[in-house]
């Protein structure tokens, strides 16, 4: 198949996915074509193949969310019933005492946080985070948990008490503590999972998941409450493939209670400009439908013949070495590491990234690319990545043939 007719087959598919969405919306009332807002905005679409990152506007909806979202886009609801209704279905299908759609993990972060203070006093929650007279204000974290989301949970107005060590763990409860953190993706720390949630238990302490990017695998979506974590959070536009302003907070009946008493549609909440529109709402449920209907062996099998495909296309480049990782938490499925020589490749994968996102069709390889020790993908290597999750139909022939030209071209 040519560059161009793959390029065909692929804006066809496009315009299907797009038109099924839509059709709902425009059934009986208007019958204009579909105004496409990138091009007459002037902003230029881009081939993923990095990965579920925010900056890339997350993941693509699947025909069926797609459809969701544009038919409940048609009617008003009562905000709350929705809430409600959504959070009790989730809960069932999630195997959990409660859950709350939020405006991604981060804003699951918050809520968590400030239901974690709050909970038990209503006063509270139009306090936070300007008075915290009274109130438990600190959150117990290890030190190699710390990271750039921190800020979600500092909005409530907390301050951390970071530990490294078991003891230091244990010393670290007082009257003033309101939560534990644990963030899953955490390459270091010494406190495991069982450690941590058994600890704060013993201190009548909940403990808070940061799990944003965690699945797959599926069970992930459970395995984390079952474990004992009192609240968990994923992001939604990521491996479920919700809509990108979308997340989960699942856990404990009451926390989850506390946490919608501190979201929108209250207006005196910290969680108020966290708004979570009725599409996003519908759109995240139909997300998780979608993606309980799917195997984690069906998508790793589907992601693996993609990466395949690619390192299979650039076999004739001299010297050049492919492999396929997969890192051990979080966005754990198949990426495609390419490494080679670059004193006779003379471009360095950083250059070839470049030259990608410069080129036409614009393409964006994982941020790993040109990066040694990255995340548990590129080990001690400086390589080029490709995240192959997010490549829609035709396009993993596309980055080969792009790849290609751009590699042999430094030959």
């Amino acid at each position: 198949m040519s560059f161009s007719a793959t390029r065909r087959h692929f804006f066809a598919w496009t315009q299907g996915v797009l038109a099924l969405g839509a059709s709902g919306v425009r059934a009986g009332r208007d019958t204009e074509s579909t105004v496409d807002y990138y091009d007459k905005l002037g902003v230029k679409k881009i081939i993923n193949a990095a990965g579920t990152y925010t900056a890339l506007t997350a993941s693509i909806m699947p025909p069926s969310v797609q459809a969701a979202v544009a038919q409940a886009a048609q009617h008003p609801v009562r905000l709350a019933e929705l809430q409600k209704a959504a959070g009790e279905y989730l809960a069932r299908r999630l195997h959990c005492e409660a859950a709350l759609v939020t405006a991604g993990a981060a804003s699951g972060l918050t809520l968590a946080t400030a239901a974690c203070i709050t909970r038990g006093r209503a006063e509270a929650i139009e306090k936070i985070p300007a008075d915290m007279a009274g109130l438990k204000n600190e959150v117990i974290v290890q030190k190699a948990h710390r990271n750039d989301y921190d800020h979600a949970l500092l909005n409530c107005g907390v301050r951390f008490v970071e530990v490294e060590t078991l003891a230091e763990y244990e010393r670290g409860f007082s009257e003033r503590t309101a939560m534990a953190h644990f963030f899953n993706a955490a390459e270091a720390g010494s406190i495991s999972r069982e450690d941590w949630i058994r600890v704060a238990h013993s201190h009548q302490v909940p403990c808070l998941n940061d799990a944003a990017a965690d699945v797959p695998p599926i069970s992930n979506l459970w395995n984390y409450t079952k474990m004992g974590f009192d609240l968990v959070t994923f992001s939604g536009g990521k491996g479920m493939r919700g809509p990108q302003n979308a997340g989960l907070l699942l856990g404990r009946k009451d926390l989850i209670d506390a946490a919608v008493a501190n979201a929108m549609p209250i207006s005196a909440t910290i969680g108020r400009g966290m708004k979570v529109a009725k599409e996003e709402i519908v759109g995240m449920v139909a997300a998780v439908d979608w993606f309980l209907s799917q195997t984690d062996e069906g998508m790793e099998a589907e992601f693996r013949a993609r990466a395949n495909r690619i390192a299979e296309h650039l076999k004739t480049i001299p010297g050049l070495q492919s492999r396929i990782v997969i890192p051990p938490v979080a966005n754990r499925i198949p990426h495609l590491v390419v490494t080679y020589d670059q004193a006779r490749v003379k471009i360095a994968p950083r250059a070839v990234a470049e030259a990608l996102r410069q080129g036409s069709p614009c393409i964006e390889l994982n941020p790993a690319t040109g990066h040694k020790n990255s995340h548990g993908v590129t080990g001690d290597e400086d390589a080029i990545v490709v995240g192959v999750w997010m490549l829609q139909p035709g396009e993993d022939v596309i980055v080969a043939r792009r790849l290609h030209e751009v590699l042999s071209g430094a030959l």
